[in-house]
């Protein structure tokens, strides 16, 4: 995939020191559930592999056209399968924000999540302190649905859903 301005690649095991680099940051990951140690970095990257391998979906690394740097990463990961619905997330670096990059991440994954891959809806959730989060998600057309618990921050959080235009009902 790619956007004007931002590539997707997937997820290698040498891709490690990337990783560390996103979500070793507390400013980054804070409010997801981090910072994490590079125990728990390597375990995420292990995580997004396997999903890759699992289900054909992971939160892509993605890098900027211009230069090639790596910016984050955006992607989709299961989330009720028996459904068809998965889950959307953006994690860009401090140095990215503010550039409107997240949303033309976002944008990207949601086109392949409906055109590609034919789901039936998306889910996103935000820390309950995280206003760019809800931002974004409102900006890229989802609804709130409900508060729901994240084991990682121990907290519940506002949660969205963005119905595939092509399908009548999103499972609720």
């Amino acid at each position: 995939m790619t956007t004007d301005r931002l590539g997707f690649s997937h997820w290698r095991q040498d891709d490690l020191p990337l990783a560390t680099n996103l979500w070793a940051n507390p400013r980054v990951s804070s409010l997801i559930g981090g910072p994490f140690t590079p125990e728990e970095v390597s375990a995420r990257l292990k995580r997004e592999i396997e999903c890759m391998v699992a289900n054909q979906v992971q939160y892509w690394p993605i890098f900027l056209l211009w230069n090639d740097q790596f910016a984050g990463c955006a992607g989709l990961r299961p989330y009720k399968l028996d459904e068809r619905v998965f889950e959307m997330g953006v994690h860009l670096r401090t140095e990215n924000w503010g550039q409107g990059l997240a949303q033309e991440a976002g944008r990207a994954v949601i086109d392949f999540a409906f055109e590609t891959l034919g789901v039936k809806g998306l889910f996103a959730g935000h820390h309950p302190a995280n206003d760019a989060s809800r931002r974004l998600i409102e900006k890229l057309g989802f609804h709130f649905t409900h508060e729901e618990f994240y084991a990682p921050t121990g907290l519940n959080h506002p949660s969205y859903l963005l119905a595939n235009p092509g399908i009548s009902r999103v499972p609720d």
